[in-house]
């Protein structure tokens, strides 16, 4: 039993390296594989067998199609047609398995050394790592048949499996327990067929196995998807009605299908393995025809959250809007500013999460970043749909504009989930504290950045040339804000200040975050001062170049950098208009 355990537990390794090291060589092409022929059922049963044979795994195709189907990109009918074909190809890998190749084993562990050691290319490091893993699949495989070959000669084993045998919903009840818990039913089915080809377990039981296998299977991309909104929740949900109406016309069917299936092969492995090839075809062909119906049922099953109760969702991108550029625009506009109430609560919860040291905050301000990057995709998504011959000069100004500033959004929200929520569990794992005057400080600081955010808001909606002025200003003044409190911080280390010391990576970490983010915000000011003629070519100036010494190469037109660089075109004139 320790080896049947371990040889599973090694055939899981083995599959596992197999799916990482394909996803990493060709994860992209893929999802464009998977993403262009999702407007076609036929197509996307096509690519769906196509994507899990090279994956080995129809819940990695599920999550992928669920993704797509979540982010409105394909229709639940279409995908659904997907996970057809994905069941479909995960049973041909099954089949190619369960010949007797597993002497090959070595041939593509060394295969795979080599490709990986000594491949200077990441996508020969990768292939490595494919061929290694079929090589500890197929030694898995020989490690399971030799393991369960002693099993035959114990009498107590074969009476557990001859009073199984009798209660085939409980076998499928365990394989599908076994496939959840193993997160694959390519392996199940391969340990199914391992079992079954020694004789340990009647035929008619393993077939109740496979049936459980595909129901387990079913079940896996459901309960990964638990958590995702309802639109993403469908296409898995489908899927597993295909598998359970399958398993249900089965079940009553097993006790005769074994010598029906005897008159194509008698060996109980390939009965077993052409039994589940043959259920997923016939859910295949029945089912091909019936996507859409299945998919309205999703829709009834889990209709969509209202917009009140799942922030994620966008609010005010009207669909029948988008041949009307003008209100379409402002639709964006609007749920623009619902995305930058979303970041500036994100901002003033950050200081808070500094001051408390309250993990659970850090949490829900990391989730916050999700709705964040929700709405900044739909709003991506609902701009780049417009149509561009129906748009005028201004109203493409706009849309790039809308694009670019909910772009830094984004940005200023994965800074503070990524760096600053980092360094806040950081200092509350280390309980480290700053000195009052560094506090202090980050108070000034982090108060500047939400008047800056509401400032950069309000230039975003009025597109008012003086406010984008002061806005850039704000920059000017911002940047000195971050210089004197890193001469203050350095003046306290060298006076010794101990909570300076303890703290003084954390502290310089978090005025680099602000001033990060304060870059982002003030970038909405750019579009408006070009567009008005306000902004210089380079920050650089030219310097004149020297007359030439005879006897001496004259030297190249060099430049330097202004003493105090302004993008604006004269000090004088900023300040007379703010």
């Amino acid at each position: 039993m320790l080896h049947i355990l371990g040889g599973a537990a090694l055939l899981l390794w083995g599959l596992r390296m197999v799916r990482t090291g394909i996803t990493r060589a060709f994860g992209s092409k893929l999802r464009r594989a998977i993403g262009a022929s999702l407007g076609n059922p036929l197509l996307a049963l096509l690519a769906g067998l196509g994507v899990t044979l090279v994956l080995q795994s129809s819940t990695a195709t599920a999550l992928m199609v669920s993704s797509f189907a979540g982010k409105g990109l394909v229709a639940a009918g279409p995908a659904l047609a997907t996970m057809l074909g994905a069941d479909v190809g995960t049973s041909l890998v099954a089949q190619a398995l369960s010949f007797k190749v597993s002497w090959l084993w070595p041939l593509f562990v060394f295969a795979g050394v080599v490709a990986f050691m000594a491949g200077s290319a990441t996508q020969v490091h990768d292939l490595g790592r494919v061929a290694i893993g079929i090589g500890l699949m197929l030694l898995a495989l020989a490690a399971i048949v030799s393991s369960t070959e002693p099993l035959r000669d114990s009498p107590a084993m074969m009476e557990v499996f001859q009073s199984l045998s009798d209660d085939m919903l409980l076998g499928v009840l365990i394989a599908a327990v076994l496939t959840l818990a193993a997160y694959s039913s390519l392996a199940v089915i391969l340990l199914i067929i391992s079992l079954a080809s020694t004789g340990v377990m009647p035929v008619s039981f393993a077939l109740a196995l496979v049936v459980g296998a595909n129901l387990g299977s079913g079940l896996l991309p459901l309960m990964t998807t638990l958590r995702s909104d309802p639109v993403t929740r469908r296409v898995p949900l489908g899927n597993a009605v295909f598998r359970l109406v399958g398993a249900l016309v089965a079940l009553p069917l097993l006790p005769y299908l074994p010598p029906l299936l005897a008159h194509l092969e008698t060996d109980p492995a390939r009965l077993v393995v052409n039994f589940h090839t043959a259920f997923n075809l016939g859910l295949c062909v029945i089912f091909i025809g019936l996507t859409q119906p299945v998919a309205r049922l999703t829709e009834k099953l889990l209709p969509d959250r209202p917009a009140e109760a799942d922030p994620r969702r966008p609010r005010h991108l009207d669909e029948s809007a988008i041949d009307m550029p003008t209100v379409a625009l402002a639709c964006a506009a609007r749920e623009t500013m619902r995305m930058a109430d979303a970041v500036e609560n994100m901002l003033k919860r950050t200081m808070v999460a500094f001051e408390t040291d309250d993990r659970k905050l850090t949490g829900e301000i990391e989730r916050q970043d999700d709705v964040v990057d929700s709405l900044h995709e739909a709003i991506k998504l609902y701009l780049t749909r417009l149509s561009g011959e129906a748009m005028d000069d201004e109203q493409r100004r706009r849309c790039i504009e809308t694009i670019a500033f909910t772009t830094n959004l984004e940005h200023i929200g994965d800074i503070i989930d990524k760096n600053l929520m980092e360094l806040a569990a950081k200092k509350i794992k280390r309980q480290m504290r700053f000195s009052d005057e560094g506090l202090a400080e980050i108070r000034d600081m982090h108060a500047r950045l939400i008047d800056n955010l509401r400032l950069a808001m309000g230039v975003f909606m009025s597109q008012d040339l003086r406010t984008a002025r002061r806005m850039l200003q704000e920059k000017e003044q911002f940047r000195e804000m971050e210089r004197t409190a890193s001469d203050n911080h350095f003046n306290r280390l060298r006076a010794g200040r101990i909570e300076s010391m303890e703290s003084s990576a954390l502290h310089l970490d978090v005025i680099r975050d602000f001033k990060r983010i304060n870059s982002h915000i003030t970038s909405v000011a750019y579009p408006i001062l070009e567009q008005a003629g306000e902004l210089r070519q380079s920050r650089l100036v030219q310097k004149k170049p020297r007359r030439a010494v005879p006897g001496r190469a004259s030297e190249p037109e060099t430049s330097e950098t202004a003493a105090a660089p302004s993008t604006l075109p004269g000090d004088a004139k900023a300040k007379s208009a703010s």
